[in-house]
């Protein structure tokens, strides 16, 4: 086989342990999985009936322009429906925008500590990945502005970052993107934009007016609870949705996933209950972690980044076989840290008890861990 380099140089996406799989290999009734950032409250009510309630054709193609949730989408936002493209989750907009721009001679510039598809895509097409590595947490913008060059396609931005929870502020942002050349696509990935309460997360939806070198990602799989339908938007000026949509597949967002997006749109009541329990779970996170000498980011996301004077494969392990999931930093460079998605207040509770059961425990080695 004539196999691409970069094919065999990466390995598949690890969605890590399924919970019948824990389940099934520690002999466990039940398991707490707040691992994916999943929204632990689901969907909004008006979507469940919906799908109930579904009555269209299987043996139909979806519409592949998504009219009505285009319509939805651009009332919601604020911008033209030609403003807009739609994706198999944010995912797949990473791919068409990485095989739209990205390729061999040219490179794109990401921060370390951030979402590994950037990495996975860029690395697919054969551009060079240059990494910045982070400032405690967050992006060095002066260090990407740096790492830039006549050759630079794309420039990947994640606020709140994925994994860290940290946040760019609006007027660092904004002296950013006025400094990277015109040439150069800014990504904004904005996957948990809707959790974000600080006074300067930047609201950007009209940015892509100003600036025509932007895209804007958002997902439904977050807040909205619609994670196993996989949809997701860009926002970006016009010219740039013409270029990068003949690299989208044909009918790539499903008709069901089409229309229950739309409902979850309309009950933003819903958004804004779970955005506050997700509030209350950081605020007692941050008061365990306190309590217990535990450093941590501060979050803008529905997860927390927290460092333990421990390997974190075994913080994991040792959470995993008591039924409690996360997620090891060490896929994400942080080799002593761990993310743990926020959860409902009882989800809350049992991880905060089970991670104070190994504190006190194991015995943590010297601070050289750190």
């Amino acid at each position: 086989m004539k196999w691409n380099e970069a094919v065999l140089s990466l390995k598949s996406y690890q969605p890590g342990k399924s919970t019948d799989e824990v389940k099934k290999l520690y002999g466990l009734e039940k398991i707490t999985k707040l691992a994916s950032n999943e929204n632990p409250f689901g969907c909004s009510e008006k979507v469940r009936d919906a799908v109930k309630g579904s009555t269209h054709s299987f043996a139909i193609y979806p519409d592949g322009y998504a009219t009505m949730l285009r319509e939805a989408v651009a009332k919601h936002t604020g911008v033209k429906q030609t403003q807009l493209i739609f994706g198999n989750g944010s995912d797949e907009n990473i791919q068409i925008i990485s095989r739209s721009l990205l390729g061999a001679g040219k490179n794109t510039v990401m921060a370390t500590g951030t979402f590994s598809q950037y990495r996975h895509n860029a690395t697919l097409e054969g551009a060079e990945v240059r990494e910045v590595p982070h400032l405690d947490g967050a992006h060095d913008l002066g260090g990407m502005l740096k790492a830039i060059d006549e050759k630079t396609a794309v420039v990947w931005l994640c606020t709140p970052n994925n994994p860290t929870g940290k946040y760019i502020p609006e007027k660092d942002l904004l002296s950013f993107m006025e400094k990277v050349p015109e040439d150069v696509l800014i990504v904004l990935d904005e996957a948990y934009c809707e959790y974000a309460t600080a006074e300067d997360y930047p609201r950007t939806n009209q940015w892509i007016n100003t600036f025509k070198n932007l895209i804007i990602l958002r997902t439904f799989s977050k807040i909205y609870g619609l994670a196993s339908f996989r949809v997701g938007y860009g926002l970006a000026d016009e010219d740039i949705i013409q270029k990068l949509d003949p690299s989208r597949e044909p009918f790539n967002v499903n008709t069901l996933a089409q229309n229950i997006a739309i409902v979850a749109l309309e009950d933003q009541a819903f958004i804004e209950k779970c955005k506050d329990e997700n509030q209350k779970g950081l605020k007692r996170y941050y008061e365990f972690c306190d309590m217990e000498n535990l450093a941590y980011y501060p979050s803008q996301g529905n997860f927390i980044f927290i460092h333990f004077k421990q390997d974190a494969d075994v913080v994991f392990q040792y959470l995993l076989e008591r039924g409690y999931i996360a997620r090891s930093g060490k896929a994400f460079g942080f080799p002593t840290s761990l993310r743990v998605t926020i959860g409902s207040t009882e989800e809350n509770e049992g991880m905060i008890n089970a991670i104070n059961a190994f504190l006190n425990e194991v015995e943590a080695p010297s601070d050289s861990l750190l």
